[in-house]
């Protein structure tokens, strides 16, 4: 795939695994920069960049598009010290002045007003990035606007304090504006209110092993890095912030990169998992904000490893169109994967990922040679119980997975839907390799119950447990099956899950409860391109029929325009257990799942199963849920 604008030459003494160095990154911005500035208005106060408009609408669209790049150019401008040889803040700065001459008015340049998240609420958004692009710029931008410019760009931000954000991680929009109004002398009650209900927020979403909730639910998400540790972490080193506080949100984020730095793989693909996923490199913000302020647990080489591999998989794998810009999608445009607040400007919350910049040239992120990612050293598998997710990583093929079983996009105060079925949190796994099925396919990674026709969902995901061993890992949840298409649910009908993840293998144990008479089960696999050097296996071991069946997914995943997956089938009724074996591997694969395990014992609790080839013993049980797992010694009996 041709890259639309020249990258220098590649350092592979340096970044053996790469080749991509600081220029790179420069390079990279700057091109993203020339192709968005193309499509500006001519007072620069919107990019009205060509595509499918936003539910918001065409205007608060080029806000977004003003508002993304500039921290782009913020974080380009601000990690050479103010160095600025395209001339990129003296756009922003005419834009500035354009934008916040009469807010809300329908003409060429004005910006819209900031409202509530229910009535006009993206402008919110919006705030944030021009915010952080003002305060990472101050002594260069800032600081050389006329004094009335600088009272109407106050006045419209203040409009994010003033009105009500989206329950989640928008407070720190509001977060964000009061830290740079703050940190030029126009702090006051408002911006110290705004910033304590975020601060105060964020504490009751803090669920441990380095992991915040997107508000108050179980959404569990790439939002952890690019929203919920950026904002409060590089808020206090550009404070020069040493106080307790900002010792506790750094080491949350220290906390954090231990596990989510094993969730790249080693092609350089984050998980393709949760929603906003055009946002593509972003996933490596939290990466590079540990390696500037200090707050990781990864040395320089292997941060910028995975910020670089990042990078360069998606310029590499068609996230840039013809002209430069960054489409909706994943690799090139693709509808399923947005959410209907994504707009043409959208996917310039990339513009996070140039964080890594404010490590000047000399700093270690990017004169260490790069080591190799956390995938590439070993197989692993980490179980993160405070979340509910299971991580498992092959060394062999470089494919990370994540086994759902803590998060959902499910609020508190909602019931239940299967309309809307989301598959970015509904599925049981997701991978670096593949994507979710579009919506009107076959489920990938998800067990259905079918009662009277009508196929379930799952929905709302209650963890039951996860922990880990020298090699192997599990995690537990259970979920109350929801239906389309008359009654939602059925009375007493629930789903136990229990994932087991060793080497290439993945146990999946379900046990169903108050099924009624006659109820069908089925168990889909992960869903590849039939071109795609993957397989994809699964194999049932109990309660399942042996040998799945091959179904299609027309419309593919953000991986393959078209996919097949394995499917097994099964009865249920009262209470049954089912036990299957599942596999995504790079080819060859490990071999038939049918030898992979010599025995079966199963009854209405638990399930104990012995490995192939001295694997051990793997014990699941139900009541309580819990998993054991033993080898035997040599010479034991």
């Amino acid at each position: 795939m041709s890259i639309p604008f020249e990258l220098p030459t590649e350092d592979r003494a340096l970044s053996p695994y790469t080749g991509y160095t600081r220029t790179h990154w420069e390079a990279v911005a700057d091109g993203l920069l020339w192709a968005a500035w193309r499509w500006s208005t001519p007072g620069r106060a919107l990019l009205d960049l060509p595509g499918r408009p936003s539910r918001s609408g065409a205007r608060s669209d080029g806000l977004e598009g003003f508002a993304r790049t500039f921290l782009a150019a913020a974080f380009r401008v601000a990690g050479a010290d103010g160095d600025d040889p395209h001339g990129w803040l003296d756009r922003y700065a005419r834009g500035l002045d354009s934008g916040t001459r009469t807010p809300g008015r329908e003409d060429t340049e004005s910006w819209p007003l900031i409202l509530d998240h229910d009535v006009q609420g993206q402008p919110m958004v919006e705030s944030a990035s021009v915010a952080l692009g003002l305060r990472l710029t101050a002594p260069w931008l800032w600081k050389n606007l006329d004094a009335g410019v600088q009272d109407r760009v106050e006045a419209w931000l203040r409009g994010a304090l003033r009105h009500v954000p989206a329950p989640n991680n928008w407070y720190l929009f509001p977060y964000t504006v009061a830290g740079f109004l703050e940190s030029v002398g126009r702090g006051d009650a408002e911006t110290a209110a705004a910033r304590g209900r975020a601060l105060q927020l964020m504490e009751g979403w803090y669920r441990g092993d380095g992991w915040y909730a997107d508000g108050d639910g179980r959404a569990f998400d790439h939002y952890n890095g690019w929203a919920l540790h950026l904002y409060p972490v590089l808020d206090g080193h550009l404070a020069g912030d040493t106080g307790q506080a900002a010792a506790r949100y750094g080491e949350r984020l220290r906390t954090h990169l231990d596990g989510f730095s094993l969730m790249f793989g080693a092609d350089g693909a984050p998980l393709h998992y949760g929603r906003s996923l055009s946002y593509r490199f972003a996933a490596s913000a939290a990466v590079g904000l540990g390696a500037v302020t200090g707050h990781t647990p990864l040395t320089p080489g292997a941060s910028r490893r995975l910020a670089s591999g990042s990078l360069r998989y998606f310029v590499e794998r068609g996230a840039l169109t013809d002209e430069g810009l960054l489409s909706l999608g994943w690799h090139g445009p693709h509808g399923a994967t947005l959410q209907s607040y994504s707009g043409p400007a959208s996917p310039y919350w990339a513009s996070k990922a140039f964080v890594s910049l404010l490590a000047p040239a000399g700093h270690p992120l990017w004169t260490a040679t790069e080591e190799a990612a956390p995938v590439e050293e070993a197989d692993r598998v980490l179980a993160l119980s405070a979340p509910g997710l299971l991580v498992q990583a092959t060394r062999g093929d470089g494919i990370v997975r994540l086994h759902n079983h803590g998060s959902d996009h499910v609020r508190p105060h909602e019931g239940e839907s299967a309309v809307e079925d989301d598959p970015h949190y509904g599925r049981q796994a997701y991978s670096t390799r593949t994507g979710p099925t579009a919506p009107g396919n076959v489920a990938d990674n998800h067990l259905s119950v079918e009662v009277n026709g009508r196929r379930s969902v799952r929905r709302r995901v209650h963890p039951l447990g996860a922990g880990q061993g020298d090699g192997w890992g599990w995690a537990a949840s259970w979920h109350r099956p929801v239906f389309a298409g008359g009654p939602p649910m059925v009375p007493g009908l629930r789903v136990e899950s229990v994932t087991v993840a060793r080497g290439p293998y993945e146990l999946r144990v379900h046990r169903v409860l108050g099924a009624p008479a006659g109820a069908r089960l089925t168990h889909t696999g992960w869903a590849t391109g039939p071109e795609e050097p993957l397989v994809s296996a699964l194999h049932g071991l109990h309660g399942w029929r042996p040998e799945p069946e091959t179904v299609r997914a027309p419309q593919g995943t953000a991986y393959a325009p078209w996919a097949e997956l394995p499917r097994l089938s099964g009865d249920a009724g009262g209470t049954s257990l089912h036990v299957c074996l599942a596999a995504l591997t790079g080819e060859p694969g490990p071999g038939p799942l049918a030898e992979a395990v010599t025995e079966v014992v199963a009854g209405d609790t638990g399930v104990e199963v012995v490995w192939a080839d001295g694997g051990g013993r793997t014990l699941v049980s139900f009541e309580p849920v819990g998993v054991t797992h033993t080898v035997s010694r040599p010479g034991s009996r």
